[in-house]
C-alpha cells in the first residue's frame, strides 16, 4: 500500500480511538486537530492515489466527524440563504 492510503488509515484509527476516551468538553480540541491534520492528508491523497480514494477517505472523515460536518453545513447554508435557520 502506498503512504497516503496508510497514513488515512492512521488517521482513522486515531479518530476512532480518539472518540473513545471520556471528555468534558465534548471532543471539540480534538475534533479541531483533526481536521487540520486530514485536510492536508486528503490533498495528498488525492494527488496521488486520485479521486476515488480521496472521496471515500472524505467520506470516512465526515462519518467520523459528523458534527463539525452539520455544524459547517448549516453555516454555509443560512449564509447563501440569508434566512436564520
Amino acid at each position: 500500500m502506498s503512504a497516503p492510503i496508510v497514513a488515512a488509515c492512521l488517521w482513522c484509527a486515531l479518530a476512532c480511538v480518539i472518540a473513545m476516551f471520556p471528555s468534558k468538553r465534548s471532543h471539540w480540541p480534538a475534533a479541531y486537530a483533526l481536521m487540520a491534520i486530514g485536510a492536508p492528508l486528503l490533498a495528498w491523497l488525492f494527488v496521488t492515489e486520485g479521486w476515488l480514494a480521496s472521496a471515500l477517505y472524505l467520506a470516512a472523515a465526515a462519518s467520523i466527524l459528523r458534527w463539525p460536518v452539520r455544524f459547517a453545513w448549516r453555516w454555509i447554508r443560512r449564509k447563501f440563504s440569508g434566512a436564520n435557520v
